[in-house]
C-alpha cells in the first residue's frame, strides 16, 4: 500500500472517531436530562424505549470505536491493510468499504461459514 493511501485511511479513521465521540458525549447529556417524572404511562413507556434504543445504539458505537483504535493502531504499526489470518494484502475495495476489518473477503468468509455452521 503506498504512503497515500496509508495517510488516507489514518485520516478517515480518525475523523470518524472524533465523529463517533462527538455524538456520544451530546446522547450522554441528552440522557442526563430530568424526565424521570413523567406522569403518563405512555410517555414514560415511549421515553423508556427511546432511552434503551439509545443504549443500545451507544453500545455499538462503542464497540466500532475500539474497533477505529485497533485500525489506527495498525496503521501506525505498519499491518493495517494485511490480512491477520493469510498475511495477504487486503484489497482496497474492502478496505473503503470496512476500514477496521481485520481480514480479506475470503478469510472472513470462511470464518462466518465456519460460525454458521458451529452455530456461534
Amino acid at each position: 500500500m503506498e504512503q497515500k493511501d496509508i495517510d488516507y485511511f489514518k485520516s478517515l479513521l480518525i475523523n470518524q472517531l472524533e465523529e463517533l465521540l462527538k455524538q456520544g458525549d451530546d446522547a450522554v447529556s441528552s440522557m442526563r436530562d430530568p424526565h424521570d417524572n413523567l406522569p403518563d404511562p405512555t410517555d414514560r413507556a415511549s421515553f423508556d424505549f427511546e432511552r434503551n434504543f439509545m443504549l443500545r445504539m451507544r453500545d455499538r458505537e462503542s464497540k466500532l470505536i475500539h474497533k477505529i483504535r485497533k485500525a489506527i493502531e495498525r496503521v501506525e504499526e505498519g499491518t493495517f491493510g494485511i490480512c491477520e489470518t493469510c498475511g495477504e494484502d487486503i484489497p482496497m475495495k474492502r478496505l473503503i468499504a470496512r476500514p477496521v476489518t481485520t481480514q480479506c473477503i475470503e478469510c472472513k468468509t470462511k470464518e462466518e461459514a465456519l460460525e454458521k455452521v458451529s452455530g456461534e
